[in-house]
């Protein structure tokens, strides 16, 4: 089975499929203490784990995270789009900058570009975004992209607070 990965482009940025060459950038993100968010810090060993995750989701679901791209240095600067693991109660629009990449708006540009790209290609009109109840960022880009607190829910062990995005008709941000 093959799936044919969309590259979404932005002003300033590129959303592509994952790729080898991503694995240095994303083994500095994952050994940073902010990466906690997302499961680190790890080892080079298990963000290659999450790398081929990341390949697999798209090909068993059909979807996934785009790596993001910062046009101008053709630097990884981060991950976005809908994730749904089976332990997820919903798909869900995952997104993170790597703090190199911070204050730049990237992260709302991009998950943007991710969420209006999930219901364009892939029909997924109705996401979450699952908040760590401590990431205060990821809580404040939920908000600016319109999305409001649900409820708070157990996920793999762990509390999360659900953000429901507002619906998406045909793929408009």
């Amino acid at each position: 089975m093959s799936v044919e990965i969309p590259v979404i482009e932005t002003e300033r940025l590129v959303l592509r499929a994952p790729r080898f060459e991503d694995l240095d950038a994303m083994c500095a993100f994952y050994a940073e203490p902010r990466s906690r968010f997302v499961g680190g810090p790890v080892d080079r060993s298990h963000v290659w784990r999450t790398l081929l995750r990341g390949a697999g989701h798209w090909q068993i679901r059909g979807y996934g995270i785009w790596h993001v791209i910062d046009r101008d240095s053709g630097e990884m600067c981060g991950f976005t789009g809908p994730l749904n693991h089976i332990e997820w109660p919903e798909p869900e629009l995952a997104y993170s900058i790597f703090t190199q990449f911070e204050g730049r708006g990237y992260a709302y540009e991009a998950a943007s570009a991710a969420r209006a790209a999930a219901a364009r290609h892939f029909g997924l009109t109705r996401l979450i975004s699952l908040v760590d109840p401590g990431n205060d960022r990821s809580r404040a880009l939920a908000l600016r992209l319109g999305a409001r607190f649900e409820r708070e829910e157990m996920v793999m062990g762990q509390i999360a607070h659900i953000y429901r995005h507002p619906q998406i008709a045909g793929g408009d941000a």
